[in-house]
């Protein structure tokens, strides 16, 4: 074993030895280093070192080793058989509202002091499932009473409008015939009235008066409503208007709208042809020898071009008419802006509109009636041109059951119409019409700033309330005033539902001061009297209703409250306190 071992150390021995000095050799013909002698003080112990724990978390310094790298994944949706079986509920109970029905056909009846009568008959009926026919009965009237009045102040309304038509899939028409009979009477002579008289002459003279005016008004139409078709509506009327003193008026209207879309967007143009001709006997003066004859017709055409882009709507379009007078010697041809706009700021919280729009109104005899009784007819009738009515507000809701509008308008209209009374004289010669106890229309150019404001709520259930005011600033071009026109008119309403049968309305408005001149020619002036101002004044109404049935209902109205005999027009006060009671029935055939 030894000689094993002793041989193969002898010759690990002999093998180094051999390159040490094949090494050393070689190196000594480079360089000789000399000589060295090595002093073995202690035999090599070799050690191991302590070791050290790896941490678990160790702490990456490579910054291209920090970066996160983006990992994409997928989700592979796989269907799993439920076996959870829910237990069966009972729903819970919800009382339904007991829905009302409705009728088709109605009819009321009041009566109150001031000898006043108020009665309504609707009624409607289906032919078959496209065809139907229907008509109303209004009648109301007062046999008069104001204080300090020495004419008759009576009055009655009647009239009655018959309707036949169809409504098919494609298309709706119908065809209508009215008739009215109104009776007013000039019951307002001045306060002077008489002074430059005896008090025979005076008395005498009033009672020489008759105060009676009756217009009629005939009235025959219709109207077409197609579904999809080039023109969307058609409208036609026809209106003959007369009075007790041979004055005469005819009007004819036919107002076509067309409508279709280029290139997505919608064009719509309204086309009207407006002829009224008319006759008055005689003049204020009553020095005509020949009646007094007028007539204009309007020829227009509207055309717009509607665009809805998000939040915003534009009807961008311009009106064209053309006018021709009677006489031929006041042809005109107009031009007027026709331009709507709506943003919606907040939804439907917050709208912002605007608009800038012109017209040629078509004055008309019935209309001023419509708008004064009490004119004489001796008017002078000509349109009036609204050069633009710019405006823009904003309208929404302050909360889900608040609503508000808020708008400022301004206006420039020539020929504005505008009722002031007539002068008058003491002569038993003169018209029953001819006694400081009419009104005459005058025109002047005006320019009109006007702020409106409006805001409905529903408070709780069953109470609805609604204010809104209007206020108006008139700059005149030859008018002293803008004759009968208030500057502020506020109005409100407040209706409520005390228990289910019971039911209750209140109305309050106001109107602002209004100027008016008048003078009794009979009489020199040193100095002619200025405008005279008429208060301003509030009327309170109320009314109460009760639901005796589905069918039938009472109610109990009271006007003018406060009892405020104040004067609507020039030496015209107005009834006092009004009371009314009646019901109301309806029913089906």
């Amino acid at each position: 074993m030894f000689s094993i071992v002793g041989r193969v150390t002898m010759g690990v021995f002999l093998l180094l030895f051999s390159q040490l000095s094949f090494a050393q050799d070689k190196k000594d013909k480079k360089d000789n280093i000399g000589t060295e002698v090595v002093n073995v003080v202690k035999p090599y112990t070799p050690t191991i070192s302590d070791a050290f724990k790896v941490k678990e978390v160790p702490v990456i310094t490579n910054e291209e080793n920090a970066k996160k790298e983006s990992v994409k994944y997928s989700i592979l949706p796989f269907p799993v058989a439920s076996t959870f079986s829910p237990s069966k509920g009972n729903a819970q109970g919800v009382e339904k509202a007991k829905q009302e029905r409705l009728f088709k056909n109605y009819a009321t009846f009041g009566i109150g002091n001031y000898g006043a009568l108020n009665t309504e008959l609707y009624v409607n009926e289906d032919l078959n499932n496209n065809e139907y026919i229907g008509g109303m009965f209004r009648h109301n009237s007062s046999q008069g009473g104001i204080k300090e009045i020495t004419l008759d102040d009576f009055y009655y309304d009647t009239k009655i409008d018959l309707i036949y038509g169809s409504n098919e899939e494609e298309m709706a028409w119908d065809l209508k015939l009215g008739y009215q009979n109104q009776i007013y009477n000039w019951y307002g002579l001045p306060a002077a009235f008489g002074n430059t008289l005896t008090l025979p002459q005076s008395m005498a003279l009033v009672n020489g008066i008759d105060p009676q005016q009756s217009y009629n008004t005939i009235t025959a139409g219709g109207s077409l409503v197609f579904e999809e078709a080039l023109v969307k509506d058609v409208k036609l009327e026809l209106t003959h208007f007369s009075d007790a003193y041979s004055s005469a008026e005819n009007r004819f209207l036919l107002a076509p709208t067309f409508k279709f879309d280029v290139l997505d967007e919608e064009i719509k143009t309204k086309v009207f042809v407006d002829y009224v001709d008319g006759s008055f006997k005689k003049d204020y003066s009553g020095t005509n020898t020949a009646d007094i004859k007028y007539g204009f017709t309007n020829l227009g055409i509207v055309p717009s071009f509607v665009m809805k882009r998000d939040d915003w709507t534009i009807d961008i379009g311009a009106g064209l008419v053309y006018s021709m007078g009677k006489d031929n010697t006041s042809n005109k041809f107009y031009v007027y802006p026709s331009v709507t706009a709506s943003y919606n700021v907040v939804s439907d919280l917050m709208i912002f509109y605007a608009s800038a729009i012109g017209n040629l109104q078509q004055n008309t005899y019935k209309d001023f009636v419509d708008g004064n009784p009490f004119v004489s007819p001796t008017l002078n009738i000509k349109p009036t041109n609204e050069l633009y009515d710019i405006s823009a507000g904003l309208k929404g809701k302050l909360a889900s059951t608040v609503s508000y509008d808020i708008k400022a308008s301004y206006v420039y209209d020539e020929n504005k119409a505008l009722f002031k009374s007539n002068d008058y004289t003491e002569s038993d010669t003169n018209a029953n019409y001819a006694f400081g106890n009419s009104f005459q229309v005058i025109y002047d150019d005006m320019k009109i700033m006007r702020l409106y404001g409006e805001i409905k709520a529903d408070l709780a259930k069953g109470i609805t309330v609604e204010v809104d005011g209007t206020f108006n600033s008139y700059s005149n071009k030859y008018q002293e005033e803008a004759w009968n026109l208030p500057e502020i008119e506020l109005n409100s309403k407040l209706d409520f539902m005390v228990t289910e049968k019971w039911f209750a309305g209140v109305n309050l408005f106001y109107v602002g001061e209004l100027k008016d001149q008048q003078l009794n020619t009979d009489i020199v002036y040193v100095t002619a009297p200025g405008p005279i101002t008429l208060d301003g004044y509030f009327d309170l109404n109320a009314n109460i209703r009760f639901k005796y049935s589905e069918r039938f209902t009472t109610f109990l109205k009271a006007n003018n409250i406060m009892n405020n005999g104040y004067q609507k027009w020039l030496n015209y006060p107005v009834q006092g306190f009004q009371v009314m009671v009646g019901g109301n029935y309806k029913f089906d055939f």
